[in-house]
């Protein structure tokens, strides 16, 4: 079945830079576009970027220019990376397919954003 498994949050400093994963299984993975996800604490999921199976990339309008979205089919792993962080980042991430299925949620991965 489709899985996927997020990793590479963590607890960092605000301007400090990360790289979240998104390792995919159980699909033709370079076929299939991905997004990125955040959940804030108590509040739903929300969409941050996407990629399309050809690698054309598109953001929420308050994280261009900070956020960048890239895949590596060869891996089968979808990647965000995560510039100049800020607390307001603060959150749980999370890879999906377009539309997001809830049978293919993970665990995501959590960034903390403090000083």
């Amino acid at each position: 079945q489709v899985q996927f498994a997020e990793s590479g949050g963590g607890l960092v400093q605000p301007g400090e830079s990360l790289r979240l994963s998104c390792s995919a299984s159980g699909l033709t993975f370079s076929a299939t576009p991905m997004r990125w996800y955040r959940q804030f604490p108590g509040k739903r999921r929300e969409w941050v970027a996407t990629i399309t199976s050809f690698g054309l990339p598109s953001y929420e309008d308050s994280v261009k220019g900070r956020f960048t979205i890239s895949r590596d089919n060869a891996k089968n792993t979808c990647y965000l990376q995560i510039d100049n962080l800020k607390p307001e980042d603060t959150a749980k991430y999370f890879c999906n397919v377009v539309p997001p299925s809830d049978e293919y949620w993970g665990q995501g991965t959590q960034v903390t954003v403090s000083a």
